[in-house]
């Protein structure tokens, strides 16, 4: 186990943004295409966070064309440029997996008062 765990403090990242289900987040993804890379952003609303360690994933849902896409991403991959908070959501749970069947008016989240 302590093999396991000194193997995964190099590879966890240090500067990761904090951020919840309910926020609103942009994720900057680098995509390779043949010799090319580019970033391309991937925005929409996290319904799930799962930490374990090195294997910590979130899922982000948006809706594209009338259509539901989500997309599940490792939280420490090198893929991943960086993540921005666009919004804070003010949820009372920590999956929300309940907005696969919701959407127009009724998919929309509110947003946390900072005060």
């Amino acid at each position: 186990m302590e093999m396991i765990k000194s193997f995964e403090e190099g590879r966890i990242k240090k500067e990761i943004a904090s951020f919840a289900p309910g926020d609103n987040v942009k994720v900057h993804v680098k995509v390779i295409e043949g010799e090319k890379e580019r970033i391309q952003v991937f925005q929409g609303i996290v319904i799930r966070r799962r930490n374990a360690g090195l294997r910590s994933t979130f899922t982000v849902r948006k809706v594209s064309d009338g259509i539901g896409v989500e997309r599940i991403f490792p939280l420490h991959s090198n893929i991943i440029e960086k993540i921005e908070v666009a919004r804070k959501g003010a949820v009372n749970r920590a999956k929300l997996y309940y907005l696969r069947g919701k959407k127009g008016k009724s998919a929309r989240i509110k947003e946390k008062k900072i005060s």
